[in-house]
């Protein structure tokens, strides 16, 4: 590709996300949405203008590796430990019901292979914190108690869901589930979070010695996507997927984060500020280019829409992602039945997670073909829907005693 040709597709990529973006939220939709239809519009499903160069899936791989690191960096232990109990039972019913329920569906009624129906059921583990932390926050209950459940338990849900992709991929590698590859990824995980706070503590005072010395601006930016990168070639030299190392580092890098880096931070709100306002352009500018990709990569001309079976896997593996988020939260809290319908409904959203897990898949040749194409769907219709109904749900019910009463402070959490 010509560097012109290069440079008038990404400027595409980029102009038509920001405005696909903008209409989704108009219309009370997720911005990835629109990010995604951008993709659809502008590939081989409907214009053809552009296609998913190696050069474009290299700046998206960018993009999945500095989204990871923003939702560990957004990722906040101290909910968890607030919500207590209450979180960590919804999120390990959120993550086991949903997995087993898509496994089995997928192995018996639709006859996948057993990589392929793990992969589809980890897939429907996931749970969009950006997405759902939107929508609470769009009814101001971010602050509840359903809230606080929530997010407490998405924060569970992703470090399962990349501890459960990091074996899958592992999987997919091997073609094994060995104990010795168990014990290594584990201790891989084990040893990335260890080590991630010990690093970020070093780079905390490399920030702080420095920036305030250099009259070179920059220099937050510059180290920590060099120490996103750095974590994604160590992930990627032991054999996990890279983006467990932008995950992880983001986690550290977390002010709210229990170990050290994190009282450091909590004792210079400036320094932390700093961290998320040089960071936020760049991951604002690369995120949607992997989710327009994920939308150039569907080339929904090759999928047989008048098949019953896109239709049928679409809806029946996407009721169980349904259910499954719903029954986590609903049948494990003791709590009244409207905190536990909100609970419940507030997990159900997919998101930019669930597309890195599909997108994992696909690369590694294991989702492809129909059975991609509806796990995009399946997708799609658990982030696009449930910011209506969640809406509804409190349009309805948000004044009642049980909900009224759960707002514990005013403040942030």
């Amino acid at each position: 590709m010509e560097a012109a040709t290069f440079f008038i597709q990404l400027a595409g990529i980029l102009v038509a996300a920001r405005i696909a973006a903008e209409v989704a939220t108009r219309f009370g939709a997720p911005s990835v949405i629109g990010e995604l239809t951008a993709g659809v519009i502008l590939g081989p499903s409907l214009l053809g203008w552009i296609e998913p160069t190696e050069v474009i899936r290299l700046l998206a791989e960018i993009g999945i590796l500095l989204l990871l690191f923003e939702v560990g960096l957004d990722t906040d232990i101290g909910r968890l430990a607030k919500s207590g109990g209450r979180s960590v039972v919804v999120a390990l019913g959120g993550f086991v019901i949903p997995f087993l329920a898509g496994f089995l569906a997928s192995r018996l009624l639709f006859g996948f292979d057993m990589l392929l129906a793990l992969f589809i059921g980890g897939t429907l583990t996931a749970t969009s914190i950006g997405v759902t932390v939107r929508i609470l926050r769009d009814v101001d209950r971010q602050h509840s108690r359903e809230g606080e459940i929530v997010l407490g338990a998405a924060v569970i849900d992703d470090v399962l869901g990349v501890m459960l992709l990091a074996l899958l991929y592992e999987f997919s590698q091997t073609g094994d589930f060995s104990v010795e590859n168990l014990i290594r990824v584990a201790l891989l995980i084990g040893v990335f979070f260890a080590i991630a706070p010990l690093a970020a503590k070093v780079i905390s005072a490399l920030i702080g010695r420095y920036d305030r010395a250099t009259e070179m601006p920059g220099l937050v930016a510059t180290l920590i996507v060099s120490l996103v990168m750095v974590f994604a070639w160590l992930a990627h030299i032991v054999g996990a997927p890279e983006l467990l190392g932008g995950f992880t580092a983001g986690l550290a890098l977390s002010r709210r984060f229990m170990l050290p880096f994190g009282i450091s931070l909590a004792r210079d709100q400036s320094l932390a500020d700093h961290v998320e306002r040089d960071m936020k352009p760049i991951t604002q500018l690369f995120t949607p280019i992997f989710f327009v990709t994920v939308g150039l990569s569907l080339n929904l001309h090759e999928v047989d829409w008048t098949s019953a079976f896109i239709w049928v896997f679409s809806l029946t593996v996407g009721l169980v992602a349904i259910v499954g988020k719903i029954a986590g939260g609903f049948l494990l809290v003791r709590e009244h039945w409207l905190t536990r319908s909100a609970v419940g409904i507030s997990m159900v959203p997919r998101g930019e997670v669930g597309l890195i897990f599909a997108e994992l898949g696909r690369t590694a040749g294991i989702l492809e073909g129909d059975a991609y194409a509806a796990m995009v769907l399946i997708i799609a219709y658990t982030t696009l829907f449930s910011p209506f109904w969640i809406k509804l749900f409190y349009k309805l019910y948000g004044t009642r005693p049980a909900l009224a009463e759960t707002r514990e402070d005013s403040g942030p959490p």
